[in-house]
């Protein structure tokens, strides 16, 4: 991430997101707290930890003002300093994020925005991830369309012909594909995952479900592992691409930014 982007996610958490909060609830929210914890995100975007000045520069603080609020987060127990003198996240961090994925796993934080997603566009929306070498549906949000398609949770689906088996494949890491590929499972055409990596999307062949098609997104992890995909279905007079395209890219984004822990208002 760039010192630009950094600014830029800073200045959003300083005023759009707050707004929003004050807006919302006529509570206003404590601003250097705030402030204090956006050094962890500085901190998590470098590999290697930061040294003062490189957290100063990140942020466009003083120096006086950055050491304030880095030895508050180590008095907190979130960050600590190796002998080269850099600051970095402690194992505080992991402890609560593992305590976070007990709380709620994918799904259930995926949930509104499946919701949000359903509401725009009026069609089912499915989130799906590999089970045993195939896509699973293991979220699911239904359209009130007395004409939808019927596909319920744990329903497996086709590597070769399905939008998120598309999107699965294209977008694996190696040593997933190759279990894919040794699973003899047939895959899509490399044409079509090329086709499917660079437009960052995929539509269902058409022929796993007659009259049905269906558009899928990858969701990324932290390490940029694609490790979902979330979908729209519907009877295929309904479907055009353009309708579709944005507002389920969009959503596939947001996820995205739940996955990775980042701040879901961008």
């Amino acid at each position: 991430m760039t010192h630009r982007t950094i600014e830029r996610n800073i200045f959003i958490m300083d005023t759009v997101y707050l707004d929003r909060i004050h807006n919302q609830t006529g509570v206003r929210t404590l601003s250097t707290v705030l402030k204090t914890m956006a050094v962890l995100d500085v901190l998590a975007d470098s590999p290697r930890g930061m040294k003062l000045p490189e957290v100063a520069a990140a942020m466009q603080l003083s120096r006086p003002t950055a050491y304030q609020r880095l030895l508050t987060l180590i008095q907190a127990g979130w960050v600590e300093q190796d002998k080269d003198m850099r600051y970095r996240l402690s194992m505080h961090s992991c402890r609560l994020a593992a305590a976070a994925l007990e709380h709620a796993d994918l799904g259930a934080r995926a949930n509104a925005v499946l919701e949000a997603l359903v509401q725009k566009v009026q069609e089912t929306a499915s989130l799906a991830v590999l089970d045993r070498g195939l896509p699973c549906i293991v979220a699911r949000v239904e359209s009130e369309s007395l004409l939808r398609a019927e596909q319920k949770i744990g329903t497996t689906m086709s590597l070769e012909g399905s939008a998120s088996g598309r999107v699965l494949t294209a977008f694996a890491d190696g040593m997933t594909l190759a279990r894919l590929r040794d699973s003899g499972e047939p895959l899509a055409a490399e044409e079509t995952l090329a086709a499917t990596r660079a437009d960052g999307y995929a539509v269902s062949s058409g022929y796993t479900h007659t009259g049905v098609i269906a558009i899928a997104a990858p969701i990324f992890d932290l390490n940029e592992r694609c490790v979902a995909t979330l979908s729209l279905v519907m009877p295929q007079t309904r479907y055009q691409l353009e309708t579709f395209r944005a507002p389920l890219i969009e959503a596939a984004e947001a996820i995205t930014r739940i996955q990775q822990g980042k701040h879901p208002h961008p």
